[in-house]
């Protein structure tokens, strides 16, 4: 096979991986900070499993599904072997109003992990990644900690030739060579300062740069390169009235040679049991978003973003839904303490 042909090809495809963001775009990223930053395992005093699943782009073919699994919990924590003001809370009264921010107390020393199991698939190709993490915990003033994690697991790349389509004829070889595979190692880390008022967190994903190959015993295809994204996030709570709270929040996307990505968020809770979310996604698109703590082992979200981009022509629109379950929530905890 021609490998030039094959890289104009593919480039196309993927719109050029050189100068397009490689990671999956989330909506509700806020519900689930781990998914960006490592350093976010184990700051709860219970385990938290959260399963989404994304269509992107509906009514375009081929466009990105992605869909994820995340578990990550404290190792030997014991400072939160205590009740708290949003445990155990008077029905009627809002566990995340003034008693909440009196309460509130840096974290103990403690160690956190996790696993991330992600599948990303975009026409003819798919990324399926695997991680584990590590991260620790050190409060740093009585009512601020702050955290560091790295994740590190692999990645697999694929390529389905048999799903390209050409507008000339090219060697058979190309669709008749199935599933061309690489297999890369990928390290992220990430920093997180938090308290009961604010967080601020930096993250790199994809550290090691590399290039991707394509190839079986016929068929090589050199298709760009994988790139480092670096991500600066921070958010503010505020209370609204003793049953509103409202978090507002921003997130940075650094991917070099693109401009920089920024994500405008805001969140409306209404005590422990629902909330409402909208988002700005800069020159892509608007999103909603609505949730619902059903009890304190259980929860569900939605989203649905609109772009304004030229897609928007034949997209419909993108569909989100993430459900969460909270293992070993000894004091009933409904909404987390330090992730909102």
């Amino acid at each position: 096979m021609n490998v030039k042909i094959a890289f104009v090809l593919v480039s196309v495809i993927l719109c050029n991986t050189d100068y397009a963001q490689q990671r999956p775009y989330y909506t509700q990223y806020i519900l689930n900070n781990y998914l960006i930053n490592p350093a976010v395992a184990g700051i709860e005093n219970y385990w938290d499993i959260k399963a989404s699943h994304r269509m992107q782009w509906v009514g375009l073919q081929d466009a990105p599904v992605t869909t994820y699994l995340t578990i990550q919990g404290p190792l030997h924590k014991s400072d939160y072997e205590r009740e708290n003001a949003s445990s155990f809370h008077a029905p009627g009264a809002n566990p995340r109003g003034i008693a909440y921010w009196q309460d509130y107390q840096k974290a103990e020393n403690h160690a956190g992990v996790g696993l991330t199991i992600l599948n990303d698939a975009t026409g003819p190709l798919n990324r399926f990644a695997a991680y584990g993490t590590y991260a620790y915990h050190v409060g740093i003033a009585p009512h601020t900690s702050l955290s560091g994690g790295f994740s590190v697991g692999i990645t697999q790349m694929s390529l389905n030739a048999s799903q390209l389509s050409f507008a000339t004829p090219v060697d058979p070889a190309v669709g008749s060579s199935g599933i061309l595979n690489k297999i890369k190692p990928d390290i992220s880390a990430g920093l997180w300062l938090y308290s009961r008022d604010y967080f601020l967190g930096i993250a790199a994903q994809q550290i090691i740069p590399e290039p991707i190959t394509y190839s079986n015993n016929s068929v090589s295809v050199q298709n760009s390169n994988l790139v480092p994204h670096l991500f600066l996030s921070a958010g503010y709570r505020m209370m609204l009235d003793p049953d509103f709270t409202l978090l507002p929040s921003v997130m940075f996307r650094f991917v070099n040679p693109l401009p920089v990505g920024i994500d405008l968020n805001a969140k409306l809770q209404y005590q422990d049991i629902i909330w409402f979310g909208a988002s700005y996604r800069m020159n892509d698109g608007y999103a909603a978003m609505l949730g619902v703590n059903l009890n304190y082992k259980f929860n569900i979200g939605y989203s649905y973003d609109f772009t304004t981009s030229p897609l928007n022509t034949v997209s419909k629109g993108t569909h989100e839904i993430l459900i969460g379950f909270l293992l070993g929530n000894k004091y009933n905890d409904s909404c987390p303490r330090n992730l909102w």
